[in-house]
């Protein structure tokens, strides 16, 4: 097969929502329906009832949340999926976007009861900075929840993006009938706690026909046709192009947990959802067509397995074709690289892969040569754009409660930070670690983790900053002189970037008007650019 045919097979997408909003059961069925797993684990009311197949981490299974992204591939339809389930939680929100760099486009996934919330649109602002494809899936309609038609204003009007309806419900809640598909002109007919695969599709082209009410009552037929009619009238026809361009969401209607609405979802995505295209270098940008390899490193995971203790660099393929055993140049270090076990990945399942192609996410064991934002190439020096990382928003001091145990704690705080868990900065003198996350929950999993998979033991101080910024002056006398007023207060990344503690925003306003030349970053690009 040639590398345009290998291109156009492959879609590669994130899933992405406000926590329990129905994500991971999303993809679970995704994982059915492509025949890559049996059975999915239910997520219910924060407890998992089985191991859900894409929450592999310890302490995913016993808070049941998502605390990192997941990769899973499979084959559907003739295609090659590459599903990218994203942690929900908003403590874990800069994974999720570091993942948004490494897709094509997003499936999101909004609760019908709760409506748009929070976290949705903070990764709906990521997407739109992105112009990503996003299709919308609203979920639990068989739970009472609002009316279909004040969502759909709802996702306008919160995530500033056109919608338009590919599916619409029958009732919802306890009245939930199925959904009519917009799109193909077909009927599907709900079923509660539904395991078969095969959903009783009914080909209706005409609404206004009798067939209609052969299969739901004449009150709900009369409401579909109406509904309908209204959504012809306020919307206009689905263009493939604007939702590729990122600028209008298509939405589908369903109950992700009953099995329901997600083959629609899954097959009209596969039609129209964008194959790997171009993707933006500093230097150039790159066309997925191009003959030689390129690709990026967006996420780094130690101990994917405990028993082995391994490092493994997620590396999305942008151009090319990636050949095991071949030398690569890795363009940060100048170094030359090839990999005997790359891997494909089913969650926690590692899959060795002999070739690779554009969209593909192909996982490297690494002793230490990478870092997020890296790039590989066949000898270009190539830089991709925008894996940034963000000013933090709590801030704590690292303590060894083992003093046995410093290099293991070492060198687990090194990796953990690597990973992109958390930010470290350290301060001299002393050495201090100083921890920034985004959330509490980060602490716990860093805890946890160095406990469980370095067997160092940790505590925390809290430390009163109010921001992180990363500093920078063309007058390096100048930044000199702002780091010795302000030594209390300055630390280094772990690149050896200068990073300025503010206690309050007076601080930073008071600096600023005592040092004008100095610019006050809140975000830093892994690359130091």
């Amino acid at each position: 097969m040639s590398l345009i045919e290998e291109i156009s097979k492959r879609k590669t997408f994130a899933i992405i929502s406000h926590p329990d909003a129905g994500k991971t059961t999303l993809t679970e069925k995704f994982l059915l329906f492509g025949g890559a797993i049996q059975v999915a684990g239910a997520v219910k009311s924060n407890k998992i009832k089985k191991t859900s197949t894409s929450d592999f981490m310890e302490i995913e299974k016993q808070r049941g949340i998502s605390v990192a992204t997941s990769v899973m591939a499979f084959e559907y339809n003739d295609k090659r999926v590459n599903i990218l389930d994203t942690p929900g939680h908003k403590d874990f929100a800069e994974d999720t976007y570091r993942t948004l760099t490494a897709v094509d486009s997003v499936i999101l996934v909004v609760d019908s009861v709760k409506g748009v919330e929070e976290q949705t649109q903070k990764l709906m602002e990521v997407c739109r900075m992105r112009n990503t494809p996003v299709i919308i899936f609203i979920n639990k309609m068989d739970r009472e929840g609002k009316d279909a038609f004040d969502l759909l204003e709802e996702l306008e009007e919160k995530l500033n993006i056109s919608t338009r309806p590919l599916s619409w419900p029958i009732n919802q809640g306890s009245n939930f009938k199925g959904v009519y598909n917009l799109y193909k002109k077909e009927l599907n007919l709900f079923e509660t706690n539904k395991t078969q695969l095969a959903d009783v599709v009914i080909n209706i082209t005409d609404l206004n026909s009798e067939q209609l009410t052969q299969h739901v009552s004449e009150k709900d037929a009369k409401k579909l046709r109406e509904d309908a009619e209204l959504i012809e009238g306020i919307y206009e026809p689905f263009d493939i192009d604007l939702y590729q361009s990122g600028l209008l969401a298509p939405v589908f209607f369903g109950s992700a947990i009953n099995n329901f609405g997600v083959q629609e979802l899954l097959e009209t995505f596969l039609e129209i959802a964008p194959s790997p295209m171009s993707r933006q270098a500093i230097e150039r940008p790159v066309l997925a067509n191009e003959e030689a390899l390129t690709g990026f490193v967006f996420k780094i995971h130690a101990n994917l397995d405990p028993n082995h203790r391994d490092r493994i660099a997620f590396m999305r393929i942008c151009s090319g074709k990636f050949e095991r055993n071949k030398f690569y140049y890795h363009t940060r270090s100048g170094k030359k690289l090839k990999f005997a076990n790359p891997t494909t990945f089913m969650a926690n399942e590692k899959i060795l892969t002999s070739e690779a192609y554009p969209g593909d996410v192909i996982g490297l064991y690494d002793s230490g040569n990478f870092k997020i934002g890296d790039t590989l190439t066949e000898g270009e020096k190539l830089q991709f754009k925008g894996i940034p990382s963000f000013s933090p928003e709590i801030f704590k001091e690292l303590e060894n409660r083992d003093p046995l145990k410093t290099k293991q704690l070492e060198k687990g705080i090194s990796q953990l930070s690597e990973e992109g868990v958390a930010q470290l900065f350290i301060q001299e003198p002393g050495h201090r670690k100083i921890i920034g996350t985004v959330g509490d929950l980060q602490f716990e999993v860093i805890q946890f983790r160095l406990e469980h998979e370095y067997g160092a033991k940790c505590s925390f101080m809290p430390l009163k900053f109010y921001k992180a910024f990363w500093i920078t002056c063309k007058d390096k006398k100048m930044l000199e002189q702002f780091m010795i007023r302000k030594a209390h207060a300055i630390a280094s990344d772990k690149e050896g970037n200068p990073v300025f503690f503010a206690e309050s925003e007076w601080n930073v306003t008071y600096a600023k008007q005592d040092f004008p030349d100095i610019e006050f970053h809140t975000i830093s690009e892994f690359n130091g650019n």
